[in-house]
């Protein structure tokens, strides 16, 4: 994000008090004139980030996956799905690798609730080369789009030579006894099991 807003003088970051936790809070000490700690309240952050998408900010909406579409699903649909506005959701800490949190902070259906809405683009990247690749093409893409991210530290498993394209598989590994075609959340879990 930090590189992206050297860019990029339009994109804007808006947090739910969670800037530690989410890390934009390296985005705030670089920007702070647009960084936007919105409390503990997303609902009204989503909002917000429609109204700067309306006068052609790139606001990136920063919270926990389980707050981001439980919380605040309604302004999503209503205030940004609906009406394709260019407002991007970085939701952190998906997945059930938060338990130090407990359940109310895991959150397993968020793919499939952003799935669900109209004109939302998905991205789960599989690791820091992937995900630095999917918030500047987040940036670059017009309309809505939820970036999954996870909490744990996960191996890396893209060179830097990776070439990411919204909407094109990748191949990690070639093989002639079974294809598995699985979500890129999954990876993680996968390679420390060894299946990779």
């Amino acid at each position: 994000m930090v590189r992206l807003g050297a860019e990029n003088k339009d994109v804007v970051v808006l947090d739910a008090d969670l800037s530690k936790s989410t890390k934009t809070y390296d985005f705030f000490k670089n920007y702070p004139e647009r960084f936007f700690n919105m409390g503990i309240a997303e609902a009204n952050m989503m909002v917000t980030a429609a109204g700067l998408a309306t006068v052609g900010k790139i606001p990136f909406a920063s919270t926990f996956a389980m707050f981001a579409t439980g919380r605040a699903f309604e302004q999503i649909r209503n205030s940004i799905a609906y009406p394709r506005l260019n407002v991007k959701i970085a939701a952190t800490h998906a997945g059930i690798t938060v338990g130090e949190d407990g359940g109310s902070h895991q959150s397993i259906e968020d793919i499939a609730i952003m799935r669900s809405l109209p004109g939302m683009t998905v991205f789960v990247p599989a690791d820091a080369v992937e995900t630095a690749a999917a918030i500047k093409a987040a940036a670059e893409i017009k309309g809505p789009v939820y970036i999954r991210l996870g909490r744990s530290g996960v191996p890396v498993l893209h060179g830097d030579d990776f070439k990411f394209t919204p909407g094109e598989a990748v191949t990690l590994r070639e093989g002639e006894d079974v294809a598995l075609l699985l979500p890129e959340s999954w990876f993680p879990w996968l390679w420390r099991l060894r299946i990779f």
